[in-house]
């Protein structure tokens, strides 16, 4: 699969947004890498996960979120589910699924129905250990902030507004994937 194809495909203008997203993606890839190489133990298919965490944030541009240039008509918070979508139009459900699983530290059905988002009522949760993986390594960096790169207490303090159970993931594969930092 050739990711930067399809990037260039929805992100055709050299302009701010597309600077954002390859910015971005290019911090959660390497991160997300070099955790698969320090742990071969794990198995994880890192040509998958190199392709999934450039593809992650793809549905950004249909999102309304004008501080990190995005201007178009849908919530932020359906990002994922809408680049789910372009993944599996463009023939790739195992990217699309990460895509649609990566927001928080997943989302469960409850959690969607209390917070009444615009969502599908299903669980969104990260299932393989390339979907954690690349959950884990993006909840490091912002979209707004480029520059900034969290700790994994700064990142664990973000998550945890949104509720316990997606912080005590966060911590689970802090310990799997990171136990040394």
């Amino acid at each position: 699969m050739d990711y930067q194809k399809i990037i260039d495909k929805y992100y055709p203008a050299d302009d701010e947004l597309r600077h954002i997203l390859l910015v971005h993606s290019r911090a959660v890839t390497a991160r997300a890498l070099e955790i698969c190489d320090r742990h071969p133990e794990l198995n994880l298919d890192r040509q998958f996960v190199e392709e999934a965490a450039m593809l992650h944030d793809i549905g950004i541009f249909r999102c309304d979120a004008p501080g990190i240039a995005c201007h178009g008509t849908e919530p932020y918070i359906c990002h994922g589910r809408l680049g789910a979508e372009l993944m599996r139009e463009e023939g790739y459900p195992k990217h699309a699924r990460v895509c649609e699983r990566h927001t928080g530290a997943g989302l469960t059905k409850e959690e969607i129905v209390r917070q009444n988002l615009p969502l599908p009522h299903q669980d969104f949760l990260p299932e393989t250990l390339e979907e954690k993986l690349i959950c884990y390594a993006d909840k490091f960096y912002s979209k707004s902030n480029l520059k900034k790169v969290k700790t994994p207490e700064q990142a664990a303090k973000s998550l945890a507004k949104f509720g316990e159970n997606g912080l005590q993931r966060f911590l689970q594969w802090k310990t799997l994937f990171e136990p040394e930092r």
